[in-house]
């Protein structure tokens, strides 16, 4: 039997094994993708993983807190002086003569040129009223304000008196607060405690995990540094200054503390 290849007959055998070919493409695909979800690896993965949860850090983290107390090493004080004069100038004169008695006073007896500062001045006018109430100048009122930093404790009480003495009824005390400055040794202390106390926890998990411990990955820490402890203002100094006696100070105690967060990864 002879068969004449007509242009019609080679376009229909031409489309069916375009056909036939773009099947077998697709079942291909599909079979790969069958078998990548059948075992959760891309079809053209070749590698392979080791362990039982690839990828995931084990580890132990904990924290720790130590704290340790010190006793405060600095006073700081907080004066104003107030003077009053017919004029701007006269009200001025007069704070400026009482505030250099009580800045003398501070620095002689020990208080380091470093440690005072001046803090504040104000010039306010006074008045007085008519019967209908119209308010006229009746001078000036000059105040200026003082910080004091007294690093020896011993001598702060004997301080106070002796400044208030030197300004007289013209001297306010607007504050009184201990501080702990000198903080090295105790935030080193602190840090050692809340460190042991983080590692005694991992061992415990550890320990419970049937697992030991292995190093230390990272440490975070947070320092709580003691804030200056107020004492209640004293508002007016005449009964001080009328005094020869220091102001009794105690010192109490401050804590400085440490927190720190401690990953150690499992021993081998």
């Amino acid at each position: 039997m002879t068969l004449t290849l007509t242009p019609r007959r080679a376009a229909v055998l031409v489309i069916t094994a375009l056909a036939f070919i773009v099947a077998y493409l697709l079942g291909t695909s599909h079979a790969g993708s069958s078998v990548a979800a059948a075992t959760g690896v891309p079809a053209s993965s070749t590698g392979s993983t080791t362990g039982s949860t690839a990828g995931i850090s084990s580890g132990i983290t904990v924290s720790g807190t130590g704290k340790v107390s010190g006793t405060p090493d600095t006073l700081l004080l907080d004066l104003t002086v107030s003077a009053n004069g017919d004029s701007v100038s006269s009200a001025l004169a007069a704070a400026n003569k009482v505030e250099s008695k009580v800045q003398k006073a501070l620095l002689g007896g020990g208080v380091a040129a470093k440690d005072l500062k001046t803090s504040g001045l104000s010039i306010q006018p006074n008045y007085t009223y008519s019967k209908s109430g119209a308010p006229s100048v009746n001078g000036y009122q000059v105040t200026e304000s003082v910080e004091a930093k007294l690093r020896d404790l011993g001598k702060a009480g004997g301080l106070i008196s002796s400044a208030t003495n030197a300004g007289g009824n013209a001297v306010r005390i607007d504050g009184v607060s201990l501080d702990l400055e000198d903080t090295g040794s105790l935030v080193s202390a602190a840090r050692d405690n809340a460190f042991g106390e983080a590692k005694a926890k991992a061992e415990q998990y550890a320990k419970a995990a049937g697992r030991s411990l292995g190093s230390v990955v990272s440490i975070s820490e947070t320092v709580q540094a003691p804030t200056p402890r107020y004492l209640a203002p004293i508002a007016y100094a005449q009964d001080m200054a009328a005094a020869s006696a220091p102001v009794p100070i105690q010192a109490g105690s401050q804590d400085v503390g440490v927190t720190v967060t401690v990953v150690f990864a499992f021993g081998v």
